[in-house]
């Protein structure tokens, strides 16, 4: 769901579903990259998305793997 801020000048994106952000917000992003250090950490959704998609957070292996990749996002890198 999109919601537009007030003044209209940017709004945000809420996800409720991975489905939602496989079929929507990623395929927005890559249309539309986003420029700056935030590309970095999209790359890293995305790829912690697709993880999740084929059900690797569901193994020991595949979760340190989400964790890995979630430590060195936003303020981590």
């Amino acid at each position: 769901m999109y919601r537009e801020r007030i003044g209209g000048l940017a709004g945000d994106f809420y996800v409720g579903k991975l489905s939602d952000l496989h079929q929507k917000i990623i395929p927005f992003f890559s249309r539309y990259p986003i420029i700056g250090v935030k590309a970095k950490d999209f790359e890293d959704l995305s790829k912690v998305a697709l993880l999740m998609q084929s059900k690797a957070h569901l193994t020991k292996e595949g979760l340190e793997q989400i964790q890995k990749i979630k430590a060195g996002m936003y303020r981590g890198r």
